[in-house]
């Protein structure tokens, strides 16, 4: 399947982040930001075109589209991925860089279309979290794996059983395939588009969206053990207080939340 490249000229980052979030709940699956405009990224049968005009006109903004064909999308990431860094606890890098030194732990990720490297502030700020969580020993369910990275940190952090879920192919390829490169051997990858499970799971991360959580948010309490870990991102700043209402009646403690840009990470216990 090919892919669209949409390109909006936008300079202000808190709409460029603002736009992420309402172009993910639209199906958008990957994105590049830079100072002068935003890239989005969508399969060619999953575009409504004017569900985009709609998001665009809410902004008076004006955008751009091309086609890139399947067999060219890596070629057209790797001229944009750079190697990132969360601080001295994990080191994220392709392939075709050089190992990465001086962090604990080191991923290597090669997406094919698949949300989450590392750059965006969710999965980056996600990241700072389960550094505070032990994953010694524990299950793990990951819903949303996009690249599969938090499910492979999860396993680098000691956790012996882990369910990976993604409603895309691609992610579901691009995250089995990112397992083998980061010689994982307990993650088990489902496509999947709810977060029902068939049991309880001691950590439970979902990095999506607030309308997929919120929609989830009984599947996501069932799926977690009494006194386990739960981590809720692809959230913006605003998103918080409604997360705080819809999660309290669930008896979820909030432990913290991190901020990185307009974006946040909520870690609740269970």
């Amino acid at each position: 399947m090919n892919h669209y490249q949409i390109t909006i000229p936008v300079t202000e980052e808190s709409t460029r982040d603002i736009l992420v979030a309402q172009l993910a709940e639209i199906g958008f699956e990957g994105f590049e930001e830079s100072e002068n405009a935003l890239k989005a990224y969508i399969g060619e049968e999953s575009l409504d075109e004017t569900e985009l005009e709609q998001i665009i006109k809410l902004y008076s903004l004006t955008y751009s589209k091309s086609v890139i064909k399947k067999e060219n999308w890596n070629a057209v990431w790797e001229s944009n991925f750079e190697p990132v860094l969360v601080d001295d606890f994990v080191g994220i890098r392709a392939g075709f860089h050089a190992p990465l030194k001086g962090v604990a732990h080191e991923i290597v990720i090669t997406p094919k279309m698949s949300f989450g490297t590392g750059h965006h502030a969710t999965t980056f700020s996600v990241m700072q979290l389960m550094k505070e969580i032990d994953f010694q020993d524990k299950s793990v369910f990951d819903f949303g794996t996009g690249t599969g990275i938090l499910a492979i940190l999860a396993e680098k952090l000691g956790a012996t059983e882990i369910l990976a879920v993604d409603y895309d192919d691609w992610c579901v390829e691009n995250a089995s395939e990112n397992t083998l490169i980061n010689k994982c051997q307990f993650i088990d990858i489902q496509k999947d588009d709810t977060a029902k499970t068939n049991k309880p799971y001691q950590i439970v991360i979902a990095n999506i969206n607030k309308n997929i959580i919120l929609d989830n948010l009984d599947h996501l309490a069932k799926a977690l053990v009494a006194g386990g870990e739960i981590i809720l991102s692809g959230l913006l700043l605003e998103d918080e207080t409604d997360l705080l209402s819809a999660c309290k009646p669930l008896g979820w403690q909030h432990i913290k939340t991190v901020q990185r840009g307009a974006w946040i990470a909520m870690w609740f216990k269970g």
